[in-house]
C-alpha cells in the first residue's frame, strides 16, 4: 500500500489510558485512529496538540459487493452477482418496486413515506455519510432507538459500510446501555432524538469513549451546550447530506484521483452485536453474520409466502431479532410496512402477549354485553371450537406423543365421526363467524378478513433467530412446526446428552445457517452453548412429534413441541427475559422468607411459590397488630405481609413479582425439590404445582381485569406499539381464509 507525506494540519489527541497513541482528525476521514491498537477511555477535552504532518494511505474501506459493486475493480468477482450482505437487498427491491410504497411513518416530524428507490438511495446516503465522518470496517457503532423509518436506514447504513451496529431501545436503562457500549467496543453513538441524548449525558456520556454523536430526530440545538461542544454531533440530514456529496464526487472523479481501497463486505463478517437481557448477570453479545441474517430472509416466504402490495405491521421494536429477520425479509417482496388500524395489514408480526392482550379485550368486550347477547356469543363461540377440533381431527392435525399406529378400522371411524361433526357444526360456526367474529375483526383493525389464522414458530436471538414455525398448509395447534429449510433439530437426554427417539423429552438442539458466531468476548460462554459440530443448546425443553401414515395425527410428524426451560431463564408472554436467582436472593434477605422460587414462563409477569418462615410471620402480625395473641394469622393477611416483603426487597429490579402461592411444605432433598447441593429443582417444583399455578394465574388475571388494575393499554395505532426485549416466541397472525 502507498504512502505520502502532507504538510496539513491534523490535530491529534493523547490516548489518557494508552498514552504511547495518537489519534487524529482530518477532513477525508473524520476522526481515526493512527494505530490499531484500543482506543478505550479516550476523551476529547484537553491533551491536544498541533500536528504539521499528516499520514495519508490509501484508505481501507468496504462495501457490499451487489449494492455497492462500482467500488470493487474486479467486475468478474461472482459476489457482485448475489447477496453477500444484508444491505445488498435493497438494490433487488429497489429495481423490482421502484415506486412502490415501502415505508409509511407517520408518527415522527416530519411523517415519511418512502418508496423502494427512495429508501435504497437513503441507506447509501447515510452509509456514505458515515464514511466521510470517518466510520471504518469492523468498528461498532451503538444504535440506541426506538421504532422509525430512520431507524431502519440508519441500521442498514451502518452494515453498508463494513461496520457492526450494537442496537438497543430507549426505554432501557442508562447503566444497561453504558454496559453494552462499554463492552461492545463501540467507537460511536446513533441516538433516537436530543431528549434522549439528555437522559444519557450526566451518566453515561461522561464516561464513554464516543468519537460522534448522530441524532436521527430532532435538532443539535435541543442538547444540553456543554456537551455540544466536546464531540462533533451530527443530525440525520448532515450525514445524508455528506453522503449524497461524496457519491456524486466519486462518479465524477473515477477511477482517478481515489485515496481508498475497497474490498466487499463477507458473508460471515459479524454484521450486528445484539446483547441478551436479564435482571441478574453479566448481558452476552450475540454475535450475528450477514449469513445468519440473510439464511432468515431466504427461507422466511415459506412461512409467510407474501406477495408485492400486501401490508406487515410488526408491534415489537425494531432492534428485536425477530422484528429486524421479518423487515428484512418482507422487503425483498415489495410489501408496505404501515399502521394497523389505519392501513388494514395483511400480515401481523408479534409475540404472545399482544395475541393476549386482544384476547383480554375480546373476552371483556363479551363479559359486558347483556345476558342474551353474552349467552348467544358464548354459546356459538364454543359450537364454533367444537367445530375446529372436529375439523383437525379429520385433516390429521391432533398432536400425540404416541408411537404406536391404530389400526385402520378405528382410523376410519374416526375419520368418519369427525367428518360428521364437523358437517353439522359448519351453518353454526359460519353464523359465528357472521355475528361474533366479525365484529372482533372490526374492532382489531382487520376488518376484510373471514377468518384469522395464527402461526407460532420459535427462535433466539442466537439464531437470528427463527428456529421453526407452522407452515400455512400445515398448522397443527400446539406445536412450533417444522425446521426451517437447511435446519436440524435435535433431542438429547438431559443427562446423558444421547439423543432421544421421536416422542420423547429432553433438550433442544440446533444446528443451521442462522446459528450465531458465538458471544462476543465470552468464549467460555460460546463453548457452553456450542459444541465443536455447531450444535446450540438452546436450554429449552422440547420432544419430536412421532410420524404416522394415517389417522388423525398423521400431519404432525417431525413438528416440533416446546415445554418449558431447562435452564432457569423465565422468559414472559412479552418477549422478555428474566434470569430469577437474582430476585430469588434478594427476597430470601427477609426473615418472613424460607425458600423462594420465582415462576412466570410464558406469563405476562413474574409470580412467586414461597415457603414462608411461619413463626417470624406471625410474629411481626402481632407486632403490626393484624392479629392478637389469641387469633390465627390467615392465609390471606399471611400473603399480604410476604407481598409486602416481596416489594421491599425487590424494590431496584426492573421486575415486579405478582401473584404468590404459598407452598404446602418446604422443598427438601428427600421430597425432591432440593438437589444433593441443596439448589432448588425448578423444573419439577414447577410439576408438583401446575395446578396450583394455573389456578394462580387464572385468579390473579380475573382479579386485575374486574377491579381495573390493570396497566397495560391496547393502542393499536401507534407505530412503536410495545417496547419489548429479546424473546424465543414467533408469531405471524396473517389475513385470510381459514
Amino acid at each position: 500500500m502507498a504512502f505520502s507525506l502532507h504538510s496539513n494540519i491534523a490535530v491529534c489527541g493523547l490516548d489518557r489510558r494508552c498514552s504511547s497513541e495518537l489519534y487524529c482528525f482530518r477532513q477525508d476521514k473524520g476522526l481515526f485512529p493512527r494505530t490499531r491498537r484500543s482506543l478505550r477511555g479516550c476523551r476529547f477535552r484537553g491533551h491536544r496538540v498541533s500536528c504539521h504532518l499528516e499520514l495519508e494511505s490509501l484508505v481501507r474501506r468496504k462495501c457490499c459487493p451487489y449494492l455497492e459493486g462500482y467500488f470493487l475493480s474486479s467486475s468478474n468477482d461472482p459476489s457482485l452477482h448475489e447477496w453477500s450482505a444484508v444491505p445488498d437487498i435493497w438494490k433487488s427491491s429497489a429495481e423490482k418496486y421502484g415506486d412502490r410504497v415501502a415505508l409509511v411513518d407517520p408518527y415522527h416530524e416530519p411523517p415519511t413515506e418512502l418508496t423502494y428507490k427512495q429508501l435504497e438511495q437513503e441507506i447509501l446516503n447515510f452509509s456514505e455519510g458515515l464514511r466521510v465522518v470517518g466510520v471504518a470496517p469492523d468498528e461498532k457503532l451503538a444504535l440506541f432507538a426506538d421504532n422509525s423509518c430512520r431507524w431502519l436506514i440508519a441500521d442498514q447504513g451502518i452494515m453498508a459500510t463494513g461496520a457492526i451496529n450494537v442496537v438497543r431501545g430507549t426505554r432501557s436503562s442508562n447503566e444497561e446501555l453504558f454496559h453494552i457500549y462499554d463492552h461492545s467496543e463501540s467507537d460511536a453513538l446513533v441516538v433516537d432524538n436530543p431528549q434522549f441524548f439528555n437522559r444519557l449525558a450526566e451518566s453515561f456520556i461522561t464516561r464513554a469513549h464516543i468519537r460522534f454523536v448522530v441524532l436521527l430526530w430532532g435538532e443539535k440545538s435541543h442538547l444540553k451546550s456543554k456537551f455540544v461542544d466536546e464531540m462533533p454531533i451530527y443530525e440525520y440530514k448532515d450525514i445524508v447530506e455528506l453522503g449524497q456529496q461524496s457519491r456524486h464526487a466519486f462518479l465524477n472523479s473515477w477511477p482517478t484521483g481515489q485515496k481508498y481501497v475497497y474490498e466487499a463486505i463477507n458473508r460471515e463478517d459479524v454484521a450486528t452485536l445484539m446483547y441478551t437481557s436479564g435482571t441478574s448477570g453479566i448481558p452476552k453479545g450475540v454475535m450475528l453474520t450477514h449469513q445468519n441474517l440473510l439464511h432468515q430472509i431466504k427461507n422466511l416466504w415459506d412461512i409467510v409466502p407474501a406477495e408485492a402490495g400486501d401490508r406487515f405491521l410488526s408491534m415489537l421494536p425494531t432492534w428485536h431479532a425477530y422484528e429486524r429477520a421479518a423487515e428484512y425479509f418482507i422487503f425483498t417482496y415489495g410489501i408496505e410496512q404501515d399502521d394497523l388500524k389505519l392501513y388494514q395489514p395483511r400480515y401481523l408480526i408479534s409475540v404472545p402477549l399482544v395475541y393476549e392482550t386482544l384476547y383480554s379485550s375480546i373476552q371483556k368486550q363479551i363479559s359486558s354485553s347483556s345476558g342474551a347477547r353474552k349467552f348467544v356469543a358464548l354459546m356459538l363461540i364454543k359450537i364454533s371450537l367444537l367445530y375446529m377440533e372436529a375439523k383437525r381431527i379429520y385433516e390429521g392435525g391432533v398432536l400425540t406423543k404416541e408411537n404406536i399406529q391404530e389400526s385402520l378400522i378405528i382410523v376410519v371411524k374416526d375419520w368418519l365421526w369427525a367428518r360428521i361433526v364437523a358437517v353439522l357444526l359448519w351453518p353454526l360456526h359460519m353464523l359465528a363467524m357472521k355475528l361474533v367474529y366479525s365484529k372482533i375483526h372490526s374492532a382489531i383493525g382487520i376488518s376484510k378478513a373471514i377468518g384469522v389464522t395464527v402461526q407460532n414458530g420459535y427462535g433466539l436471538t442466537e439464531t437470528s433467530p427463527v428456529v421453526a414455525a407452522r407452515r400455512p398448509s400445515c398448522n397443527v395447534l400446539g406445536t412450533i412446526g417444522h425446521p426451517l429449510k437447511y435446519t436440524e433439530i435435535k433431542i438429547v437426554d438431559m443427562k446423558t446428552g444421547e439423543v432421544l427417539s421421536d416422542g420423547l423429552k429432553g433438550i433442544v438442539k440446533v444446528k443451521g445457517p442462522q446459528v450465531m458466531k458465538g458471544y462476543y468476548k465470552n468464549p467460555s460462554a460460546t463453548s457452553e452453548a456450542l459444541d465443536e459440530e455447531g450444535w446450540f443448546n438452546t436450554g429449552d425443553i422440547g420432544w419430536i412429534a412421532p410420524m404416522h401414515s394415517m389417522g388423525r395425527s398423521r400431519n404432525c410428524g417431525g413438528m416440533v413441541v416446546l415445554e418449558g426451560r431447562s435452564k432457569d431463564t423465565i422468559v414472559l408472554s412479552t418477549g422478555e427475559n428474566v434470569e430469577p436467582t437474582e430476585l430469588e436472593a434478594a427476597a430470601m434477605r427477609s426473615s418472613l422468607i424460607q425458600q423462594i422460587m420465582v415462576i412466570g414462563q410464558d406469563q405476562r409477569r413474574l409470580g412467586a411459590i414461597i415457603v414462608p418462615n411461619k413463626d417470624e410471620v406471625l410474629a411481626v402480625a402481632r407486632r403490626q397488630s393484624i392479629v392478637n395473641d389469641d387469633s390465627e394469622l390467615t392465609e390471606n393477611k399471611m400473603m399480604s405481609l410476604l407481598y409486602d416483603e416481596l416489594k421491599t426487597w425487590t424494590v431496584g429490579f426492573s421486575f415486579r413479582i405478582g401473584p404468590i402461592l404459598i407452598a404446602d411444605e418446604p422443598f427438601t432433598i428427600d421430597n425432591g425439590l432440593l438437589t444433593p447441593t441443596m439448589k432448588i429443582r425448578r423444573n419439577e417444583v414447577a410439576d408438583r404445582y401446575s395446578e396450583q399455578i394455573e389456578q394462580l394465574y387464572n385468579s390473579f388475571i380475573f382479579h386485575r381485569n374486574t377491579m381495573g388494575l390493570s396497566s397495560e393499554k391496547t393502542k393499536l395505532r401507534k407505530y412503536n406499539f410495545y417496547y419489548l426485549k429479546r424473546g424465543m416466541s414467533f408469531y405471524c397472525l396473517k389475513r385470510g381464509i381459514k
